[in-house]
């Protein structure tokens, strides 16, 4: 089977771990739902959500050049259960919360503002990107790296210039 990226597939969920949920294809090829694409709601424990032997619908985010395939079981849901709502409960059934848990007596939050960037941030960095692109693992890592070497190389550069060309104490005789 030939696999490609953004399409919904099928598959047999094969194996999971604390990380992710691994699903296999017809022709033997296998992939890995990371535990922040099992369900559009945060994910504690996998095995809430998907058992071995399960077959889901998945949509492919990334095959890399290794061969490694990245897939999403919350993108391959329809858009109006992609928005991060828990599943709904019958009523009487509150997961053994107390009423005063659920907000009582409260009346309803509106939209959140959206946030300002705030003037204290050092060197404007974006700390959290904002767009929502799906890259692979690898490469949010290999981006994160080079950003990580080129602030050290820079503090390197000033630490060394402020230490190199000023009065020592060392070596004076008093």
């Amino acid at each position: 089977m030939q696999l490609e990226v953004g399409e919904i597939y099928e598959g047999k969920v094969t194996g999971i771990t604390k990380f992710g949920a691994f699903v296999s294809f017809e022709g033997g090829r296998t992939g890995m739902v990371h535990i922040s694409e099992v369900a559009p709601v945060f994910v504690n424990e996998i095995k809430d959500f998907v058992t071995e032997g399960q077959t889901v619908k998945v949509k492919v985010l990334s095959i890399s050049e290794e061969g490694k395939i990245s897939l999403s079981i919350k993108k391959a849901l329809p858009e109006d259960q992609q928005r991060g709502h828990a599943p709904k409960r019958p009523e009487g059934d509150r997961g053994g919360h107390s009423r005063r848990s659920q907000g009582a007596g409260r009346p309803p939050r509106g939209p959140k503002p959206a946030p300002q960037p705030s003037p204290g941030r050092p060197g404007d960095f974006e700390w959290q990107s904002r767009r929502n692109d799906s890259g692979s693992f690898e490469d949010m890592m290999s981006r994160f790296k080079q950003t990580s070497d080129e602030k050290m190389s820079d503090l390197k550069r000033a630490t060394d210039t402020r230490r190199g060309g000023g009065y020592s104490r060392r070596g004076q005789k008093g």
